[in-house]
């Protein structure tokens, strides 16, 4: 399986060009990072409030992205570009290990251009300028997959640091996303399907492996085991196998189309394509083999997963590591180079453009993306109304600011982290619509009744602004603020002086408030 040890290259050519790669592309992005003028989206602005109290679990996800949030503004502050700066540098290090398994499995030209198909893959372009849970995902991955290619040439002492290495890195990558699931299945796969894969392991080795793993994740278990595994819930209920119509083409459809945009239109198109062609012509090499067990299972399951219910267009992305290796792989060994220059050319020329709309909102505008980026804008200006209108009211006749919808919980969070709950003003608090919490800021700051007594009441959700009134005894006329996000987009909130929090009994089947009568 193995080719070329790291160690037998050296410090050559090739690992000289990736390195003044990814440290320009990831200068460019620090740049960005601090030059643009884009907002928090509200999951950014959710992973910040979760980075003020560090735990080993919240509600809908593992601790890494709170924890590397943390880290960052624990340094430069809360603005901005330091919540996200984890996610650039964390790609970065995840480029140089694409190039490290490459190396090893198909030598350094491979590995070079799978170092260069992964850090311009589309996905890896935006995932690098949020704050988010895929950065520390991948790296971690990537980890796992180096010290698994690295396990058969080790001897001695670095064979047993290697599986303890492996079983680490997958514990940590389990830490950042429930995703890093697949490398389990992928390893399961290949000790399954490669007789050699098999000898590799010894008892002593599995059990180093086992034991960093399990050591590295007990903690997020035991916190999921005092918390009624809300997270694991939460990740199930993602599926949402229940309250849809199943079986959709269309959800199909738009999935598999995604993944042109997500991983690159060549590079996918290669790697469905090759994946059929080789296997159907018998014509796969052992690394061919061991990295399609990481690269096919993720963007199966998440297919078929679209077709039942739904999916997101990143949950295929745990594959994509081991897909930027096999597509670099196949397309040199077919002598294929002007593809594979198509798709880094293409690939570059979508990063220049979307690092356009970034640093240029208007620009977005002008060729027809706004759709795209309308999430990271207004949600400042926003907060700035709200409580504005708060501070309207006489000093202490508030006894809070409530919301309906958790993202502006959470971008009110953020953007009136010096405002809600300071020098005596209101705190921010969130109205539970059900009967049980459905997110986590309905869990940790749900609205009371000793704090529900006159309240500045902000309504995001048309719909809900009549249910929501109905909890209170009394309520105001309602004032409608807006903020416009581009030429065709406003974001509007409905908001209301309301007194007597006492909320109606919910369906106990459904968990649903009363429909409220009209008057």
């Amino acid at each position: 399986m193995a080719r070329n040890t790291l160690s037998a290259h050296g410090f050559d050519s090739h690992w000289r060009a990736v390195l003044l790669i990814t440290a320009a592309l990831t200068l460019v992005r620090l740049v960005a990072l601090f030059a643009t003028p884009l907002e928090l989206y509200p999951d950014e602005a959710q992973y910040w409030l979760w980075s003020r109290t560090l735990d080993w679990g919240y509600y809908s996800k593992p601790p890494m992205v709170a924890w590397q949030i943390w880290a960052t503004t624990a340094i430069g502050g809360d603005a901005e570009p330091w919540v996200r700066l984890a996610s650039p540098l964390l790609h970065a290090a995840t480029t140089l290990c694409v190039y490290g398994i490459g190396r090893r499995l198909y030598g350094p030209a491979a590995g070079f251009a799978a170092a260069a198909l992964y850090i311009l893959m589309p996905a890896v372009q935006l995932s690098s300028l949020v704050a988010a849970t895929d950065s520390s995902l991948l790296l971690f991955l990537a980890l796992s997959l180096l010290a698994y290619v690295e396990l058969p040439a080790a001897e001695g002492r670095r064979r047993l640091w290697l599986a303890a290495g492996f079983g680490a890195a997958t514990g940590l990558a389990f830490l950042a996303k429930y995703a890093a699931v697949y490398a389990l299945i992928g390893l399961a796969l290949h000790l399954v399907i490669s007789r050699q894969a098999r000898t590799v392991w010894s008892l002593k080795t599995g059990a180093l492996a086992l034991g960093a793993f399990l050591l590295v994740l007990a903690p997020n278990l035991a916190w999921n085991a005092a918390h009624g595994f809300a997270t694991v819930q939460h990740t199930a209920a993602n599926a949402a196998w229940g309250g849809r119509k199943l079986f959709n083409f269309a959800e199909l459809g738009d999935f598999i189309a995604s993944q042109f945009g997500v991983f690159g239109p060549i590079p996918f198109a290669v790697l469905i394509g090759g994946t059929l062609l080789l296997a159907v012509r018998r014509r796969l090499q052992p690394a061919d083999l061991l990295l399609l067990c990481f690269a096919i299972p993720p963007l199966l399951i998440v297919t078929v997963q679209s077709f039942i219910s739904r999916a997101n267009a990143n949950w295929s992305g745990a594959g994509y590591v081991a897909g930027a290796i096999l597509v670099a792989a196949w397309l040199i060994r077919w002598r294929a180079r002007w593809w594979l220059t198509g798709a880094l050319v293409l690939q570059a020329a979508v990063a220049v453009v979307f690092m356009a709309c970034v640093l240029t909102p208007s620009f977005a505008d002008t060729v027809g993306l706004s759709n795209a980026f309308k999430r990271g804008k207004g949600w400042e200006q926003l907060t700035e109304e709200i409580a504005g209108r708060a501070l309207r009211e006489p000093p202490g006749s508030l006894s809070a600011v409530v919301v309906d919808d958790r993202f502006m919980f959470n971008a009110a969070a953020y953007y009136g982290r010096d405002y809600f709950g300071k020098d005596r003003e209101p705190p921010l608090k969130m109205w539970v619509r059900e009967a049980h919490p459905q997110n986590q800021a309905e869990t940790t700051e749900p609205l009371t009744a000793a704090l529900g007594k006159r309240v500045l009441a902000v309504s995001l959700e048309p719909a809900y602004r009549a249910e929501m009134a109905a909890d209170f005894r009394s309520v105001s006329p309602t004032e409608i603020i807006s903020v416009r996000l581009d030429k065709k987009r406003k974001r509007k909130a409905e908001l209301f002086i309301a007194e007597g929090f006492a909320p109606q009994p919910r369906d106990p089947v459904t968990g649903k408030p009363p429909i409220p009568r009209q008057p």
